[in-house]
């Protein structure tokens, strides 16, 4: 898997790491149970810090998407994926909302929006990077 980091980007880093880290997942990229690069490996690789890297491996954990063996190493979560809850909709919302109040600003339909969600979810499943 390939990490694309924007430097430029008011996202911090590690915020784009585990985005990432989850697409790949979502797209098959990373299977369940795959090895991933040690802490130290992967900060190495992509030219940052590697307190960067153990914050996105910590949430990423903790939200349940890896696990850490202390032999195998970071591993994807070979049991599955976190399940569907109440406190992941609301987050979902409470990000989506002002996205979406942006673009009934901006004149955008209702189908406009939905094509563009349908769209994305389409290319995040086929693993089709955006540019």
């Amino acid at each position: 898997m390939i990490i694309q980091l924007d430097m430029q980007s008011e996202l911090p880093i590690y915020s784009q790491l585990v985005y990432q880290i989850i697409e790949g997942i979502a797209s098959g990229e990373l299977q369940l149970g795959e090895a991933l690069p040690s802490v130290r490996n992967l900060a190495a690789d992509i030219g940052v810090n590697l307190h960067t890297v153990n914050k996105a491996y910590t949430l990423l954990k903790q939200d349940g998407y890896i696990l850490v063996h202390r032999q195998k190493g970071v591993v994807v979560n070979p049991d599955g994926m976190p399940d569907l809850t109440d406190d992941f909709l609301k987050k979902q919302q409470r990000e989506l909302r002002p996205i979406i109040a942006e673009a009934i600003c901006r004149g955008m339909t209702k189908e406009e929006l939905s094509a563009v969600l349908d769209q994305m979810y389409d290319d995040v499943k086929m693993g089709h990077n955006i540019e």
